[in-house]
């Protein structure tokens, strides 16, 4: 390394002595890097903006709904204590520092799209900016710094996968006509209820049945264990995402939900259950199954829209 260093220095000090339109090519390995050509399909998080208005204080509102383009299952939040940047036609800048945007922790299918999730204490949180003192002029932009967990889950290594990013958005463009949750359909992505999932060690989670109860969804899982021991699959408390667009069930750690044992060669049934409103409709479970090895989950989407 040192001496292609030491050549290239040397070629570079001749052509400067003996003529300035001299070629050089470089030896092998230190060409300048590629640069990625416009139109490379990039895999993001995306948003839209839904509605623009002012707050009870007369700051300016930005509700947003937020999109897994990334191509793989993805929990994503605003970067915390960073302020989302207001930029208007003419460049001046200002901060916002009001910023609920991210999936509250949950894992988000590719393809999915979500306008708000539950907080840890059970109260929806609806993803929107403000910016104090600030008003929409033609024009405005709006960017926000965002990180992202994308893939498995590994509960011994949480921050694995972690990817930063910027949502821009145009606040001249409002959309308000989305369909909720599933913005762009993606091949074998979701699962019909009833679907035997492979989980740790080989055993099978199957969703047996759900109810709608006084405040929420009850689901019935099973789980087969085919092995000589008896073992736990864990799944959590499963959030669902419905018509509305939003993550009903706060996050929370996956083994820390009770689940009761598998006897060797046996099965074991249990229930979970979700607060949802009843007018909501359409809900797809967002599934994490242990699999191949401890506290490392897999996502499903689970088809219960019919519920």
């Amino acid at each position: 390394m040192k001496y292609r260093k030491m050549l290239t220095l040397a070629l570079l000090a001749y052509a400067l002595v003996t003529s300035a339109c001299v070629y050089i090519v470089l030896p092998e390995g230190l060409e300048k890097p590629e640069i990625a050509e416009t139109g490379t399909d990039i895999k993001i998080w995306s948003a839209v903006v839904t509605n623009v208005s002012k707050s009870e204080s007369g700051d300016l509102h930005v509700d947003l709904t937020i999109r897994n383009e990334t191509g793989d299952w993805s929990a994503m939040g605003a970067v915390t204590g960073k302020p989302a940047i207001l930029t208007t036609s003419n460049g001046e800048t200002s901060n916002c520092e009001t910023v609920f945007v991210g999936t509250g922790g949950h894992r988000l299918a590719p393809g999915f799209q979500t306008r708000g999730y539950t907080t840890s204490e059970g109260t929806p949180q609806l993803l929107y900016v403000e910016c104090e003192g600030a008003v929409a002029a033609a024009g405005s932009k709006l960017s926000i710094e965002y990180v992202r967990f994308d893939g498995i889950l590994d509960d011994y290594a949480p921050e694995a996968n972690k990817t930063q990013g910027v949502l821009e958005l145009n606040l001249d463009e409002v959309v308000t006509d989305l369909t909720y949750p599933v913005a762009v359909p993606v091949e074998g992505l979701i699962q019909p209820a009833g679907t035997g999932i492979t989980g740790l060690s080989d055993n099978v989670v199957t969703l047996l049945d759900v109810l709608r109860t006084e405040t929420g969804l009850q689901f019935k899982w099973q789980n087969f264990n085919p092995t000589k021991f008896p073992l736990k699959t864990h799944i959590g408390t499963p959030p669902v995402i419905g018509a509305d667009g939003i993550i009903y069930g706060p996050y929370e750690i996956i083994d820390m939900a009770p689940v009761p044992i598998t006897p060797a060669k046996e099965n074991m049934e249990w229930t979970t259950e979700v607060a949802v409103p009843q007018e909501v409709s359409g809900f797809y479970i967002l599934l994490s199954v242990e699999s191949k090895k401890p506290r490392t989950y897999i996502n499903y989407a689970v088809d219960i829209s019919d519920k």
